[in-house]
């Protein structure tokens, strides 16, 4: 494969589109490839003076020894090549889908959060990633959408994701790099052939190129083909429409998944794909459709994969929100201005309110806790005392939520029940007294983002 040198000007289709952005981010490891990118993007910028302001992400996924001597090295680059960096430290779980999809995972979750409203993020995949994507995808027996590998660019969050080194590959990255002594980070894992990547790249590719020394163009362009392909097929097949349950969880409805078992594996996964989440395995999806269709209605048949779980709910199937079903945090106290982070639950915190809410003394703190059993509430308006259990079912919580819903408390009076009601209570106010300060919980939660 060709080494010839390329210049900021291999970008200038790509880049020349997305000048209107409000800004620009780059994925920034450290790596050749992101090294590369921000070298290529920084001398494009300064060719063209009205380009979008420029940040570099770098996430410290604090699972290597040198992670965060990688983590100053990027906060050098950055410096010397005049461009702001903002580092964020994850932490990664690793679950069935092993630590590189979960690092992945944490990764893009920064990504999405970061992203507004017309604001673009570039990340330096190139071509040979695409040719390793493909083959991976292919023995793992992946349909068109699968083997039409990476895309070139997506929505991400309320921005969008964008690769403009797709067509270059990775010898032409480091001959760049190397000819601008650009100094770089090496994952010491890259050469792990344990992992399926590493291997495939470092014992199988360069028997293929031996053979068919043009085999990543003629690869790319089979992918190309698989791209059109799936792009045909949703057009016919388009992907459903997204529903929300009452707690906001993403999901499809039963009756966009009608038809023959073919198309409705069809459109989830096209469904999956915008969400930039990747397909489920075949067979376990295949038994996912069978159940859906056999199962009674009070049945609720699950497919759990590596980066999420779908799970049917009366008429829908549902993205469950990330951690353990039936998780059960310990209770803790909770003053005004306190906010806590409970995974598996969301972002929780006591805020003043104008309207109807609790009035609490100075310095006074409640109890925020998890179902035990036996609650009870009376919903403000409501007449009469309800079971806690009874409550959540008549407003149609999905069970996976019905453990997850955080209660308030003073001493043993139940004084709220998340953000759905405020139960009557010597606490509540339809609206402050003189001199009073009144608060509610709020909720936030919602789910994680995937990535590619």
């Amino acid at each position: 494969m060709s080494s010839e040198l390329i210049d900021f000007h291999a970008l200038d289709g790509e880049l020349a589109e997305l000048k209107s952005a409000t800004h620009w981010y780059l994925g920034f490891s450290g790596g050749v490839d992101s090294t590369v990118l921000l070298h290529l993007l920084t001398r494009w910028r300064r060719a063209h003076p009205e380009a979008p302001p420029l940040t570099a992400i770098h996430i410290n996924h604090q699972m290597q020894s040198a992670s965060d001597d990688w983590q100053v090295h990027c906060e050098w680059v950055g410096k010397m090549l005049g461009v702001p960096v903002s580092c964020h430290q994850v932490t990664v779980e690793s679950g069935s889908g092993g630590s590189e999809a979960a690092a992945r995972e944490a990764r893009y979750r920064v990504f999405e959060e970061l992203l507004q409203e017309g604001e673009v993020l570039f990340l330096g995949h190139h071509l040979d990633d695409q040719v390793e994507t493909f083959f991976l995808r292919l023995l793992r027996g992946a349909g068109v959408q699968g083997l039409a590998a990476i895309p070139a660019c997506r929505s991400l969050g309320r921005g969008r994701l964008v690769r403009p080194l797709m067509q270059l590959t990775r010898e032409q990255l480091q001959a760049y790099a190397d000819s601008h002594g650009l100094s770089c980070i090496e994952d010491p894992s890259n050469r792990d052939t344990a992992m399926d990547r590493n291997f495939l790249r470092a014992e199988l590719l360069p028997l293929l190129a031996s053979r068919w020394p043009g085999y990543r163009r003629t690869v790319n362009r089979a992918s190309e083909h698989m791209a059109v392909a799936a792009s045909a097929l949703d057009e016919l097949l388009p992907a459903p429409e997204t529903v929300y349950s009452t707690l906001g969880d993403p999901g499809v409805a039963l009756a966009a998944l009608d038809g023959s078992r073919e198309a409705a594996a069809i459109k989830l996964r096209s469904w999956l794909q915008a969400s930039g989440l990747p397909p489920p395995d075949q067979t376990a999806l295949e038994e996912f459709l069978r159940q859906l269709r056999e199962a009674g209605q009070d049945a609720g048949p699950r497919l759990q994969c590596s980066a999420y779980t779908l799970q049917r709910y009366r008429d829908a199937v549902f993205r469950l929100p990330e951690g353990e079903e039936g998780l059960s945090p310990q209770p803790v106290s909770i003053c005004p201005g306190d906010i806590y982070d409970v995974p598996g639950v969301g972002r929780l915190a006591l805020e003043p309110t104008d309207g109807p809410g609790l009035a609490l003394e100075e310095g006074e703190a409640l109890t925020l806790f998890w179902r035990r059993g036996g609650e009870r509430c009376r919903p403000v308006g409501r007449g009469g005392s309800n079971s806690l259990k009874k409550l959540l079912q008549e407003a149609d919580i999905p069970p996976w939520w019905r453990e997850r819903v955080p209660l308030l408390s003073s001493g043993d009076e139940l004084l709220a029940v998340g953000d759905l009601w405020m139960c009557e209570s010597a606490r509540y106010r339809g609206g402050a007294r003189s001199g009073e300060n009144l608060w509610c919980l709020h909720w936030q939660r919602g789910l994680e983002a995937a990535g590619d």
